[in-house]
């Protein structure tokens, strides 16, 4: 049988890691063997473990993981960069005669790969310049500043997201008219994929983020979060302006107190996760399915929906 590309994407929370392995499993009864490919732009760093759910090796079931731990915090995960590493890591995986799963639930990083997408140029000095003035203004000034010069791009960005931020107002001052790094209306594919998204009613989920964040500093956050700022975690643009790493950055600071950082981390998962949902809606073939209800081996009867 050709080798297989199955996305299995959704808000974070719903189940995908799980699921991403049950599939794996089921594939090896079935006589094939699948590997699975991350695409949470938070677990591509190396140590950012409890905050970003990352299965620790001991249980990912025996089954190659790969773009997890593949960065330091203190560099830049950028998703043009992504997308080649993880389509190298999916042919590398098909050319063995295995099928690949790309996992996680990074909108942009997901669809960079199974759709084609074009990324504008990068232009280092004026990165460095509007990074700046995100810091001496704040991300608003900056929003704002997009809003005026193209507001269908401000409506598909989080105001708060200064990162998102500077890399629109970057494009748009080389000269693009809109943001590119979004879904395209009629996406074309990369190679034929197959898109399995989890999901599970809003107020059921809120409640699961909300206990995951408690969970999250009872496992040991700021400990984790003390000995990456050790290695360079604030040094850096995308890691220490994660959810729950800024915020237990904040603690340790002491301009937060521990309620206070899990509550705002409550906060913004919450509202992450609205956003995940939205983007995911728009992959027209997308099978939406709760994971707690639906069995791998349900998901494997031909004849699959392959697009």
């Amino acid at each position: 049988m050709t080798p297989r590309l199955i996305a299995v994407v959704g808000a974070t929370g719903t189940g995908k890691s799980d699921l991403a392995l049950d599939l794996a499993e089921a594939l090896e009864r079935r006589g094939e063997q699948a590997e699975i490919v991350g695409s949470d732009a938070m677990q591509l760093y190396r140590g950012m473990d409890i905050g970003t759910a990352k299965l620790p090796v001991a249980e990912r079931r025996g089954i190659a993981h790969h773009m997890l731990d593949v960065l330091d915090p203190a560099e830049d995960a950028a998703v043009a960069w992504y997308q080649g590493e993880a389509r190298a890591a999916i042919e590398s995986i098909q050319a063995r005669g295995n099928s690949a799963i790309l996992a996680g639930g990074s909108g942009l990083y997901v669809s960079s790969v199974l759709f084609d997408f074009q990324f504008p140029p990068r232009d280092e000095a004026l990165r460095a310049r509007l990074e700046g003035e995100l810091i001496e203004l704040g991300p608003g000034v900056l929003f704002q500043r997009i809003a005026e010069k193209d507001p269908e791009t401000a409506a598909r960005i989080d105001p708060h997201n200064g990162r998102r931020i500077v890399r629109a107002l970057e494009i748009l001052e080389l000269g693009k008219d809109t943001h590119k790094a979004a879904l395209p209306e009629t996406p074309v594919n990369w190679q034929p994929h197959r898109i399995i998204a989890t999901g599970i009613p809003r107020d059921e989920l809120v409640v699961r983020l909300d206990a995951r964040v408690e969970r999250m500093w009872q496992q040991g956050m700021i400990t984790e979060v003390a000995a990456l700022r050790e290695h360079g975690l604030a040094d850096g643009t995308t890691a220490p302006r994660a959810i729950g790493y800024a915020q237990a950055l904040a603690q340790l600071r002491g301009e937060a107190t521990e309620d206070e950082a899990i509550a705002e981390t409550q906060a913004l998962t919450r509202r992450y996760a609205r956003r995940q949902v939205s983007w995911f809606r728009r992959y027209q073939h997308a099978e939406w399915i709760d994971a707690r209800e639906t069995r791998a081996e349900q998901l494997l009867v031909e004849p699959d929906a392959i697009n």
